[in-house]
């Protein structure tokens, strides 16, 4: 109270005082309306200057915070929810992967410093829910550390956040409390996610604005001196870490920039103390550190992150080829500019990143049966074409037969209007296609591409395709002229059915390893139909030809690339998830998220009823206020003229308004949203809950409050005491704790919360005897994807019915040579050190019954085999068991609608089990 009254007393000597009386007769001198910007009422409530005691209740607090964010933090020992994605995207850090996600990198950053000081290698992958930590020794508690530290932090702060607005010690330390104890921050702060960092910097700018503001309601007397400055260069730097976790920092910016513009219109007004020269330098001051310093800062991230992500990876699909050039090994020598015939090409599309134009000896299933054509977006001997003539060149004794026909000779420039035939080098069969239907995308308006004929086939009218320069995407005068390998965007017109070669966000199934389809469309949009050739081999163009490369981007335009893929895949994820849900349900609780199961436990993301109810009823106690305060004030009523009115509607206003920012725009949003998307909003709603009640209890006098400071004391015991009682009932489902059905029954208060009572036993003495630990408390099975060693059959498992049929998996290691032919041990030994294994990885499936006898299922032998093409001689050289290298089982991914799409089939198979979020998409989300 004595800092209080200090300020009081400055206050008093810039502006005349008048005499009021209060209710018990006496008079005191209270400050009138200020002859400059500083407002009406304000007091220093510098944070530096909080007494001893206010800080050792902070130390407290803050161990208290510490006991419960870390509390078995090593539980559970598997990976949870999103840890699939956030951890994963460490393992990529530690080798230097490219990957795409949708969120900015410092999170991410901060998360993979954190595993590799504790030892991680990179080698763990993430790749599932329930994937154990402890046996592959992954540094998981150090990484989850991260998160609950930051949680941690977020206490101390709202404790000043809330004294530099003015309140009461006993309402800062309510505050605290309410976080302390809030169920769903506690979780996401447990694990490796990027919520608990975006928490504590969003709480960190809101104290730094908040210091700030108070600094400039005071006045010219406090402006740019060091405190003005400092906090205004905190700010900045906050904004700058809360946009560069996620893009939900820039709702923060919003709330920030709309008070700024606020406060320099007040500035503006004040013509006595404000010159035009100070005004200016003002929004100088605020454009530096509240837009330059976060940009900065923002950028500085990404020079990191590319820093980083120097290797080719699974995002790298996203992205340009000139991005990709500038990846290790993804950089090409300088090749032929003049592409001519008999060149040996690459041919890449070039609207949806997928990739190359590929063929393999695999079939389609249906259709012509013909050879498969996709994009393929790794590079590859099967990626290589040969450009003919749609006739053979004139020797002296005729046609010159053979694929080395045009290496000899002048070389003859392909043009616009050039009609060619492309060869498949590796398969003796050309670029085809005809009036048959798609595999896929069976549209009126699509024909199917194939590649068709074999070696010495001469070919037909459905191998001719004409080159149609596209001059406006062309780089050039001579690129518009004639194709040069890079700089020349093509269409190739299909002469027989005028169709365009087609590809789009659309890809094969199983049977075509997940490559992009590849169609002949007649209406296709124009960039789906674009191609340009980026390697270009012929022996006519020797080391004296000229020679083109991919420009680099340089870091500014790999920067702003990826924000605008990761803006598409963001906006992009439409589909819906299992645990999804819109903002409507959010400040109401209405559900919550499964996040992991196992061993008759659950962790379910829940908020605590008490506090979420509490503060949005805060929420809507101001909205009240103001509606009502609006219609007395048309009315002609002075409130305004009260300064608790004023202050009230001005303090709690600007919190409610950083509510208002985080919450409104996601109802603009049709993407994946979930139930953690709220957390920001929850902050700023449990800071306007404490500053209300801090009104109600300390400044406004007339409801009676003020001077009973016991009842303002008792009300906030009572209201933590309820919160800690309702935080206990729903521990369990955040620390992942033993429970039982009927005490999980009896808090499930709404239908909607879908946690499941019935996984957990009816009594705590039904789980195992010895409790979980580190080492112990997770043995998680092996992943579906991977092999597991058979084994005798334990003789506690349930013994199966004579006659059900039994699906196992068995690892079983075969040795075959180039031909396919197995090997024995004894021909295996007799070949080590002389030649190179390579490794390739199938899957078959075998059902067995009771007797171990293998049941038929479907028509045995050929299976998976395409049958050929009548027209052709010869079988597929690629034998149908042995699918292709691993590279071509990764998708050519542009946007999210594909792996949405690829994942549709499992979301509904495993329907209400515990899956990460799909927003952080790489280029797999």
């Amino acid at each position: 109270m004595a800092q209080k009254d200090a300020s009081t007393d400055e206050i008093a000597k810039r502006v005349p005082a008048k005499e009021t009386s209060v209710p018990n007769g006496t008079t005191h001198l209270a400050p009138a309306q200020p002859k400059d910007y500083s407002s009406h009422g304000v007091t220093d409530n510098d944070i530096f200057m909080l007494p001893r005691s206010d800080f050792q209740l902070l130390g407290l607090l803050t161990a208290i915070a510490a006991l419960v964010r870390l509390f078995r933090i090593y539980q559970p020992s598997s990976v949870v929810f999103d840890e699939v994605h956030f951890g994963g995207f460490a393992s990529k850090y530690i080798k230097g992967k490219f990957f795409m996600d949708v969120h900015p990198p410092l999170a991410k950053l901060l998360l993979t410093l954190a595993g590799w000081l504790a030892g991680f290698d990179g080698e763990f992958d993430f790749k599932d829910i329930g994937k154990d930590y402890v046996e592959p020794g992954v540094p998981y508690v150090a990484m989850r550390l991260l998160p609950a530290l930051m949680g941690v932090m977020t206490i101390p702060t709202i404790f000043l956040t809330l004294k530099a607005t003015g309140c009461r010690t006993t309402t800062a330390a309510m505050g605290a409390g309410l976080i302390i104890f809030e169920n769903g921050l506690l979780t996401q702060s447990r694990l490796i996610l990027l919520d608990s960092p975006l928490i504590i910097f969003t709480a960190f700018t809101a104290l730094a604005w908040t210091c700030f503001t108070n600094q400039h309601e005071q006045g010219p007397s406090k402006a740019f001196d060091a405190s003005w400055w400092f906090w205004l260069v905190a700010t900045g730097l906050g904004l700058g870490a809360t946009v560069s976790v996620k893009w939900v920092g820039l709702f923060t910016i919003a709330w920030v920039g709309s008070l700024t513009v606020v406060q320099l219109w007040v500035l503006l007004g004040d013509t006595a103390t404000v010159t035009p020269r100070k005004w200016f330098k003002h929004f100088l001051a605020r454009f530096f550190c509240l837009v330059v310093i976060p940009l900065t800062f923002y950028l500085g991230l990404f020079a990191i992150h590319f820093i980083c992500l120097v290797n080719p990876g699974d995002g790298d699909g996203f992205m340009s080829s000139e991005f990709q050039a500038t990846l290790n090994s993804k950089a090409m020598q300088d090749v032929p500019a003049d592409v001519v015939l008999g060149s040996r090409v690459s041919m890449r599309h070039h609207n949806t990143h997928g990739g190359y134009l590929h063929s393999h000896n695999h079939m389609y299933p249906t259709g012509s049966k013909q050879q498969q054509i996709t994009l393929y977006p790794h590079k590859d001997e099967n990626n290589i074409w040969l450009l003919e003539n749609q006739t053979q060149p004139e020797g002296p004794d005729g046609p010159i037969a053979g694929l080395n026909a045009w290496d000899t000779g002048e070389p003859i420039a392909i043009r616009d209007g050039t009609v060619l035939r492309l060869y498949h080098v590796v398969t003796d069969r050309r670029l085809h296609s005809h009036d048959v239907r798609p595999p896929v995308s069976e549209a009126d308006w699509q024909n199917e591409v194939s590649a068709y004929g074999y070696e010495g086939f001469e070919g037909d009218a459905n191998d001719f395709f004409r080159v149609e320069i596209v001059k406006s995407l062309s780089d050039g005068a001579a690129a518009k002229e004639r194709v040069r390998t890079i700089e020349t965007k093509f269409r190739l017109i299909h002469v027989m059915t005028g169709c365009a070669l087609f590809s789009h966000k659309v890809k094969l199934p199983d049977w075509g390893f997940d490559q992009q389809e590849v169609t002949c469309a007649k209406q296709g949009t124009l960039p789906n139909s674009v191609w340009y050739i980026e390697q270009n081999e012929h022996p006519l163009l020797g080391a004296g030809s000229e020679k083109v490369n991919y420009k680099n981007p340089g870091f500014l335009g790999k920067f702003w690339e990826l924000q605008k893929v990761m803006w598409t895949t963001n906006a992009g994820l439409l589909e819906s998830h299992a645990w999804d849900s819109r903002p409507p349900s959010w400040p109401v609780l209405r559900r919550g998220i499964n996040f992991w199961g196992k061993d008759r436990r659950q962790i379910y993301l829940i908020g605590n009823p008490i506090i979420w109810w509490s503060s949005t009823a805060a929420i809507g106690i101001y909205a009240a206020f103001k509606a009502l305060s609006v219609l007395r004030w048309q009315r002609g009523f002075k409130d305004y003229d009260n300064i608790n009115f004023k202050r009230f509607d001005y303090e709690i206003g600007s919190t409610v308004l950083g509510w208002a920012f985080h919450y409104f725009p996601f109802f603009l949003m049709q993407r994946q949203l979930f139930l953690h998307h709220y957390f920001p909003a929850l902050y700023f709603a449990v800071l306007a809950l404490c500053q209300i009640y801090d009104f109600a209890t300390n400044r406004i006098s007339s409801l009676g409050l003020r001077d009973r400071p016991a009842i303002g004391r008792s009300g906030v015991a009572a209201l933590l005491a309820v919160s800690i009682v309702v935080f206990t009932l729903y521990a369990p489902l955040s620390y992942g704790n033993q429970w039982t059905q009927s005490a999980c029954k009896k808090v499930k208060l709404l239908e909607t919360w879908d946690f499941d009572c019935s996984v957990f036993p009816a009594e705590l003495s039904e789980y195992s005897v010895s409790a979980p630990s580190a080492g112990n408390a997770e043995q998680t099975a092996a992943p579906i994807a991977s092999a597991v060693n058979e084994k005798s059959q334990d003789v506690n498992v349930t013994p199966r019915p004579a006659g059900e049929a039994s699906v196992s998996r068995v690892e079983k290691v075969e040795y075959r040579d180039q031909d396919g032919n197995i090997l024995d041990e004894k021909q295996v030994k007799e070949l080590e050190g002389k030649v190179s294994f390579e490794t390739r990885y199938e899957t078959r499936t075998r059902v067995i019954d009771s007797e171990g006898k293998e049941i038929a299922d479907g028509p045995v032998g050929g299976e998976g085999v395409a049958p050929p093409h009548p027209d052709v001689d010869r079988l597929p050289e690629t034998n149908a068991d042995q699918p292709e290298d691993d590279g071509r089982a990764k998708p050519a991914t542009a946007s999210p609608e594909q792996d949405v799409g690829k994942e549709k089939l499992v979301e509904q198979a495993d329907e209400g089990r515990p899956r990460p979020a799909s927003e952080p998409q790489e280029a797999t989300s």
